[in-house]
C-alpha cells in the first residue's frame, strides 16, 4: 500500500534566493524606532568591546613598570575595564529586549498570514496535502523567522563591523604584518565557512524531508487508530514509521558528520591565526619594539575577534539551516489560490434562492470527465433531489454550488447571477449544508453548534438545538451542551453528530440548503429521525438533497437522476416510477434489499 506523501514544493521553488529574505522586511519595518535604539546600543556595545583591550594594555604595562608612585593607576584602570565590560553586556542585553519585540510581533503576523493563506488555497490543494509534513514545515518556518531576523541584524553586521575596527587599529598600531594576519585568516575562515556550510545544506534539507515524512506518517497512522485496530496492522504501521526514522536518523548521521567537518576546519584557522599573532607578538616583546601589555593587548584582540567570528561561523551555518526551513514557507506563500473572487466581484444577492445550472461541464483531471452538460433548475422554495449510482457526480455539484472548483464550461446561477461574479465569502454565507461526512472539532458540543453562527444568543443556539431534535439527547448527557465531542467528533454517534450538523446549519439561517447523502450511512431509527429535522429545517426553504436512498427523497418536488455525469431523467417519485426507467430500476433494487432486510433483521443489524 502506498499512500500520498506530505506536500513539497518543488526543489526549484525552495532554492536560496533575495526575495526570501526582502520577504521579511516589512516586518522589521513596522518598528523603526524600536530597531533605531536597538541599533544604537549595538554600536554602544561594539565601542565597549573595542576599548577593553586597550584598557587592559594600558593596566599591564603600569603593573609591568612597578613603579610605587602609579599604584592608584592601574586600580583606576581595572574599575574602568569592569565598567566598560558591564557596559557591553548591558548594552548588549538592551538591544536584544528591544528587539525581541520585533521578532516576537513578526512570528505573530508571519504565522497569521501562512493560516489565512492555508485557507485561501482551493480544496484540491488540501485533499492532496499531508497535515503532519505540512505543519512542522510552517513550524519550522516561522521559528527559522525569528532565527534570521535577529541573527542577520545584530551579529553578521556587528561582527563584520568589528573586524573591519580591529584590523584598522592593528594597522594603525602595530606591523601591517598583524593587520594582514587577521586579514587572511578572516578571508580564509569566512571563505572555508560559506563553501562548507553550502555544501552541507543539501543534507539539512534531507533531514527536514525525512523529519516532516516520519512527522506525517505517525499522524496519519494516529488519525486512522480505529482502521489500524480493526485490521490488526499494528506492526505493519510501526515497521512503516520505523523506516521514516531509519531514513531520518540516516540523514542525522551525514549532516552530523559534516557539520564535524565544518567545525574542525574552522577551528584549524583560528588556531593557525592565533598561533602566528602569538608568535609574532613574542618575538616583538623580546626585540623591545612592544611591551607586555601591547602582548596582551593582540592575545586580547585575537580572541575578542574570533569569539564572534566563530559564533559568526555558527550564524550562517544556522542561517542557511534556517533559510532552508523557512524556505518551504514561503513557497507556499507563494502559491497563488486556483480560485479567486473575480476583478469587482460584488456579494450574492438572495431574494427567492432560485438554483441554475446551465449546460455545466467539469473534470477533476483531464482524463476523466465527471460532468458532460448538466442543466438543471431549483425554483424558489422548492426541494430537488438528486440521486444516481456511485460516481454519477451527484456530490461533485455540491462542491461546484460552493465553487470549491470552477467549471470547465457552462453557468451556474444563483438568482440569476453568475457564481464567479460574486465573492466566495457571500457565496458560501447563503448556502447552509449537513455533509455525508459530519466533521465536528475537538470540543463541547455547544461551541460545534456555534460554529454555525458564532455571534448567536444562547436563545437562538438552545432553539436550533430544539429544531435538530437534539435536546434530548443533551439532557441526558452529564455535562449537557458543554460535553466534548473528542477529535473529529468521534465520541459522538453518525446519527448524533448528523444532528449536531443540522443544528449548525439552522443556526446559519442560510436561505439555500444543501443536504449530501445526510442519512447514507444511519440506522433505520437515526434516519427516521434525521429525515423528520431535515423536514422541519427545509419547510419553506430552497433545498438540494443529495441521495442514496430513495426512499428518503420520495415527498421531493423534483428528482433529477444521473448516470456517467449526465442527467438522464427527471420528475416527480410517482411520474419517475411511470417511465420504467433507470430511477424506476433503482428504486425496484432498494426495495428488493429493505424487504430483505426486513425478513432477517438480525442479518441487516449485523451489516
Amino acid at each position: 500500500m502506498r499512500r500520498r506523501s506530505s506536500y513539497h514544493p518543488d526543489d526549484d521553488d525552495v532554492r536560496f534566493n533575495l526575495q526570501t529574505l526582502r520577504s521579511l522586511i516589512p516586518y522589521l519595518l513596522e518598528y523603526r524606532l524600536r530597531i533605531g535604539l536597538a541599533l544604537a546600543c549595538l554600536v554602544a556595545a561594539k565601542c565597549a568591546s573595542v576599548g577593553m583591550p586597550f584598557i587592559l594594555k594600558h593596566a599591564v604595562d603600569a603593573l609591568d613598570a612597578q613603579q610605587g608612585a602609579l599604584v592608584a593607576l592601574p586600580l583606576g584602570l581595572l574599575l574602568a575595564y569592569g565598567a566598560v565590560r558591564f557596559a557591553n553586556v548591558l548594552f548588549g542585553e538592551i538591544r536584544d529586549t528591544l528587539f525581541g519585540r520585533v521578532t516576537e510581533r513578526a512570528m505573530r503576523r508571519i504565522g497569521l498570514r501562512v493560516f489565512r493563506h492555508l485557507h485561501d488555497l482551493e480544496l484540491d490543494f488540501h485533499l492532496n496535502r499531508s497535515t503532519g509534513g505540512l505543519s512542522r514545515d510552517i513550524e519550522r518556518g516561522v521559528s527559522g523567522v525569528s532565527f534570521l531576523m535577529r541573527f542577520m541584524v545584530f551579529n553578521i553586521v556587528p561582527t563584520l563591523f568589528e573586524i573591519a575596527l580591529v584590523v584598522g587599529l592593528l594597522l594603525a598600531n602595530y606591523s601591517a604584518w598583524f593587520a594582514l594576519i587577521t586579514l587572511v585568516a578572516v578571508i580564509v575562515y569566512v571563505a572555508y565557512s560559506v563553501v562548507a556550510t553550502d555544501w552541507r545544506t543539501g543534507y539539512v534539507r534531507a533531514a527536514n524531508r525525512a523529519d516532516s515524512e516520519s512527522n506525517s506518517r505517525a499522524i496519519d497512522s494516529l488519525l486512522n487508530y480505529e482502521t489500524v485496530k480493526y485490521f490488526t496492522n499494528e506492526s505493519y504501521e510501526a515497521q512503516r514509521y520505523d523506516r521514516d526514522l531509519a531514513a531520518w536518523e540516516q540523514a542525522r548521521r551525514k549532516n552530523r558528520l559534516t557539520l564535524f567537518a565544518l567545525n574542525g576546519g574552522q577551528a584549524l584557522i583560528i588556531a593557525l591565526a592565533m598561533t602566528s599573532m602569538m608568535v609574532l607578538a613574542g618575538r616583538n616583546v623580546v626585540a623591545g619594539n612592544m611591551t607586555l601589555g601591547d602582548f596582551v593587548l593582540i592575545n586580547a584582540f585575537m580572541m575578542q575577534l574570533f569569539m564572534p567570528l566563530n559564533f559568526l561561523g555558527f550564524v550562517y551555518r544556522e542561517m542557511k539551516g534556517s533559510l532552508a526551513n523557512i524556505e518551504r514557507m514561503f513557497a507556499l506563500l507563494r502559491r497563488e489560490p486556483r480560485i479567486r473572487d473575480g476583478a469587482g466581484a460584488q456579494a450574492l444577492r438572495v431574494a427567492d434562492g432560485r438554483i441554475e445550472f446551465r449546460d455545466v461541464d467539469f473534470a477533476y483531471r483531464p482524463e476523466r470527465q465527471i460532468l458532460d452538460g448538466v442543466s438543471f433548475e431549483v425554483r424558489p422554495r422548492q426541494k430537488v433531489a438528486v440521486v444516481g449510482a456511485s460516481g454519477s457526480g451527484k456530490s461533485t455539484l455540491v462542491k461546484l454550488l460552493f465553487r470549491f472548483y470552477d467549471i470547465d464550461g457552462g453557468t451556474i446561477l444563483i438568482d440569476g447571477q453568475d457564481i464567479r461574479s460574486v465573492t466566495q465569502d457571500s457565496l458560501r454565507r447563503a448556502i447552509g449544508i449537513v455533509p455525508q461526512d459530519t466533521v465536528l472539532f475537538n470540543a463541547s458540543i455547544y461551541d460545534n453548534i456555534c460554529y454555525g453562527r458564532i455571534d448567536a444568543t444562547p436563545a437562538e443556539v438552545d432553539e436550533a438545538i430544539r429544531l435538530a431534535h437534539l435536546d434530548d439527547f443533551i439532557a441526558r448527557l452529564p455535562d449537557g451542551h458543554g460535553t466534548l465531542v473528542g477529535e473529529r467528533g468521534l465520541k459522538l454517534s453518525g446519527g448524533e453528530k448528523q444532528r449536531v450538523a443540522i443544528a449548525r446549519t439552522i443556526l446559519k439561517r442560510p436561505p439555500i440548503l444543501v443536504f449530501d447523502e445526510a442519512t447514507s450511512s444511519l440506522d433505520s431509527r437515526s434516519e427516521r429521525s434525521i429525515l423528520r429535522a431535515i423536514r422541519e429545517v427545509s419547510r419553506g426553504q430552497t433545498s438540494l438533497v443529495i441521495a442514496h436512498r430513495l426512499s428518503t427523497i420520495v415527498d421531493a418536488d423534483h428528482i433529477l437522476v444521473m448516470q456517467d455525469g449526465r442527467l438522464v431523467e427527471q420528475g416527480s417519485h410517482a411520474e419517475l416510477l411511470g417511465h420504467d426507467g433507470t430511477y424506476a430500476h433503482l428504486w425496484r433494487i432498494q426495495q428488493q434489499q429493505r424487504e430483505a432486510a426486513s425478513r432477517h433483521p438480525q442479518a441487516a443489524s449485523e451489516t
